[in-house]
């Protein structure tokens, strides 16, 4: 079971693989971070920002849960709207 609650059938394969790798991470925290995030906001990415979004899926989970928590500080590069939007969402989502 993924917990997503989004249907894939009107994305694009990219966008798809891109569900897929957030509900799959390996981390149910980072299932719930990333899936929540790409359950609602996958389709109105644009391209650009998918190439960042795919970059972070390639970051390790505890790495990853370590920035989204602020236990470790977030490195320059990785400070994109992107990821702001995701922290902004995680702390907007209702569980």
């Amino acid at each position: 079971m993924t917990g997503t609650t989004r249907s894939s059938a009107d994305l694009d394969p990219r966008r798809r693989k891109a569900l897929f790798r957030s509900w799959h991470r390996g981390m149910r925290e980072m299932d719930l971070i990333l899936g929540g995030f790409a359950d609602d906001h996958i389709g109105e990415l644009t391209d650009a920002d998918m190439d960042i979004y795919e970059a972070l899926l390639d970051q390790s989970d505890p790495e990853l849960f370590r920035w989204f928590t602020g236990e470790l500080p977030l490195p320059a590069d990785q400070d994109t709207a992107v990821f702001r939007k995701i922290l902004d969402h995680r702390r907007h989502r209702q569980f």
